[in-house]
């Protein structure tokens, strides 16, 4: 098949997330088994305009809040004859509206919808912009094949008024050859984890109140806050006030090697947003063998099993953050329990197996399905 993917981001991208691991795991490896795929992404000043990266043609244009507008128009000069076979529109924040421009078939790949957790990711006239967006979702994608990364995704879909029948369920993939857990690892002193972008509606702050509360306990743990974002400058200031600052470790940007290593070394790793398509990050610490504390959040509430590979809270109630914390962090017995079902539980996830499905949707989707 020749696949043209339309994301907002590809993966040297300095604001890459979990969409873009996606983007890169999936597709990287339709291009081992002998599909040409080409992507078509924003730019960021000094990014070179077209690139291969996986075995991928990328091609980008634009910017990150121009890419809506650049996309259609770079599609028609430069894409359009190029005789693709299905097209996947990988909805992240800002539907780009591929079925009224793409020529060829549309699938739509959707991690998850922000709601009202929009005014929690940005500021108030882009939240207000990617929430009336999304209100559009159902007139101009009702009918198109779909694929939701968690069942929390489709039924958010289906609430706003997108069929179930056109809804494939494909979560994500975790390589559990390289997350693993090395045993004997673990810090000396209780470690806790974060690791991701550091965004608002992340709310890592909460994490820094937790610990700050459980200092006022009697139970001190180092907080490991693993990723970069405009939010970082707010949280040391954060962790100074609440006198906490020599618990709080705001690390920036890790490569892969110490981020398994990180992985592997915490206790517990903490997610604590309101809501998330899946949570990759969550199913890579299980794949280490490290629980995770997370909110009870859509997402969420399917890549942890409370109190089978961590623990699920109250999303905001920072008690119960804490309590939580404690409950693992003070228990080496039931953390042990949770290490192993965790391990267990991501191993029933990898990057072939999503690949394998994914590509059989798109086959269906184009035409081309192998009989």
């Amino acid at each position: 098949m020749r696949i043209l993917v339309v994301n907002w981001l590809d993966r040297e991208n300095p604001r890459a997330g979990g969409a873009e691991e996606h983007l890169h795991q999936i597709f990287g490896r339709l291009v081992e088994e002998g599909h040409q795929v080409t992507a078509l992404v924003s730019g960021w000043p000094g990014c070179s305009r077209r690139t291969q990266l996986d075995g991928i043609d990328v091609h980008r244009t634009g910017s990150r809040y121009t890419f809506s507008v650049s996309a259609p128009q770079y599609y028609r000069r430069h894409l359009a004859g190029c005789g693709f076979d299905v097209v996947v529109e990988d909805l992240n924040k800002v539907p780009l509206f591929t079925p009224f421009w793409a020529t060829s078939p549309v699938l739509l790949v959707v991690h998850h919808l922000f709601g009202r957790t929009a005014f929690q990711a940005a500021n108030v006239p882009i939240a207000i912009a990617t929430f009336l967006m999304e209100f559009l979702i159902p007139l101009f994608y009702r009918g198109t094949p779909t694929v939701a990364v968690s069942e929390s995704t489709k039924r958010d879909l289906v609430e706003r008024g997108l069929r179930p029948s056109d809804i494939d369920v494909i979560p994500n993939g975790v390589d559990v050859a390289f997350y693993t857990p090395l045993y004997d690892s673990k810090t000396l002193q209780p470690t806790i984890l974060f690791l991701g972008r550091l965004r608002r509606y992340k709310r890592v702050d909460l994490i820094i109140q937790a610990v700050a509360e459980l200092a006022i306990r009697g139970v001190h743990v180092q907080l490991r806050v693993a990723g970069t974002g405009e939010e970082a400058p707010e949280l040391s200031r954060l962790a100074t006030r609440l006198g906490v600052e020599d618990q709080v470790e705001l690390m920036g940007f890790v490569k892969e090697s110490m981020k398994l290593e990180l992985l592997q070394s915490s206790w517990v790793h903490v997610l604590p947003s309101p809501k998330e398509g899946w949570g990759i990050s969550v199913v890579e610490a299980a794949a280490c063998g490290t629980p995770s504390v997370a909110s009870d959040a859509p997402g969420l509430c399917e890549s942890v099993l409370h109190e089978e590979t961590g623990l699920l809270v109250q999303h905001g109630d920072v008690g119960a953050l804490a309590e939580a914390l404690e409950a693992l962090v003070c228990d080496t017995e039931e953390r042990q329990r949770m290490s192993d079902s965790a391990r267990e539980f991501a191993e029933d996830f990898s990057w072939d197996v999503s690949a394998r499905r994914l590509e059989v949707v798109l086959g269906r989707v184009s035409g081309l399905a192998k009989d």
